[in-house]
């Protein structure tokens, strides 16, 4: 008996470049020959065979060629806000008919996040038109949800008299915030942001990125250039993903799903060029944390704080508010060394679970 080509492959290998590809457009023969300790030529004809498949492309000659996994499904359009528009219709008219052979907690997740979002904009955007797409190819779904409207940093700035968009940023990413408690909960953005693998924000001058690595986020701000007016959210999710809506519910709600536990990503307290030094740097964090049972204060991309920033937070605010416990994620040993000094106990109280929010 002859056995095909395509039955000896090794499914491993298939899913690694399919999966790697991204970040190795230019070398993931190399990279997948060295892991699996094949050769170049081997990898090569995987290569060759997932272009026939119609999962990879691939540009140039020889060592210039680049690959790029091909797209399975794209789609945009721009529905129009109208009195009464629903967003569950415009999820089940607009998204879901383009998705492709995801499992059934991706597509929770994407439903969850797209609805959350175009709800915003059609409470409180103030836009006439939106934009919305979908991307789709082997390794990852995509959405994109636009509006021409008021920038959400600016609205959340407005109605909240905070000074500035960083901010109304941070007020945001606490969770909890909303200007219409009879109708929203202000919860949305903050459990959508940890649905996804990927998360941004582009609205004003600013742009806010979240990215979920293997230890925890991974988080890009900086200032835009020329001012982009409405709000712009992306939204990335693998297609190999196995949390579910109710795995991240759980890490912050109680059992009657209460929203009780704040995960605060401390480095958006910090404006570009400053560290975390004062008391009033401080409180600006801590702002809103007294109405949550517990407050995960996270300080990936933060590598040291000052002590009358630590003393602030977890001397003061912590004797003045003992019905909320603090916990720590991803402290650096300058931050914990701060951390344990003011709070005199020679440790650091932990979260748990939190290296894949």
């Amino acid at each position: 008996m002859v056995i095909s080509r395509r039955s000896r492959e090794n499914p491993a290998v298939r899913n690694f470049l399919l999966r790697n590809l991204g970040d190795h457009p230019n070398d993931i023969a190399a990279v997948a020959a060295a892991k699996f300790g094949l050769s170049r030529n081997a990898i090569n004809g995987y290569v060759h065979r997932l272009i026939g498949a119609g999962l990879l492309t691939g540009q140039g000659r020889t060592k210039a060629r680049t690959y790029a996994l091909k797209n399975i499904a794209l789609h945009s359009s721009s529905p129009e806000i109208v009195p009464g528009l629903a967003e569950h219709d415009v999820w089940r008219k607009q998204i879901m008919p383009y998705i492709k052979n995801l499992p059934a907690n991706i597509v929770d997740i994407c439903q969850y996040g797209f609805t959350e979002i175009f709800n915003n904009i059609v409470a409180h955007s103030g836009s006439a038109i939106s934009l919305i797409k979908y991307r789709q190819n082997y390794a990852s779904a995509e959405m994109t949800v636009a509006d021409y409207g008021i920038g959400i940093f600016e609205k959340i700035q407005k109605d909240f008299g905070l000074p500035d968009s960083r901010s109304a940023l941070l007020e945001l990413s606490k969770g909890g915030l909303t200007s219409d408690k009879a109708n929203h909960s202000g919860e949305g953005i903050f459990f959508t942001s940890r649905l996804f693998d990927r998360f941004s924000i582009t609205s004003g001058d600013l742009f806010c990125g979240l990215t979920l690595s293997g230890t925890g986020w991974l988080i890009e701000t900086r200032d835009l250039a020329d001012y982009q007016p409405g709000t712009v959210v992306r939204m990335a999710i693998g297609t190999d993903v196995t949390r579910s809506v109710r795995d991240v519910f759980g890490k912050y709600t109680t059992k009657d799903l209460g929203f009780s536990r704040t995960h605060i990503l401390v480095c958006l307290g910090r404006y570009p060029g400053e560290q975390l030094l004062s008391r009033s740097q401080a409180r600006r964090i801590l702002s809103r944390v007294d109405r949550f049972a517990e407050a995960v204060l996270d300080f990936s991309g933060v590598s040291e704080i000052g002590q009358a920033f630590a003393d602030e937070i977890f001397r003061v605010f912590a004797a003045a508010h003992p019905g909320v416990k603090l916990l720590t994620a991803n402290a650096s040993p300058d931050v914990e060394r701060s951390i344990a000094h003011v709070r005199g106990s020679g440790v650091t109280r932990n979260a748990s679970g939190l290296g894949a929010l």
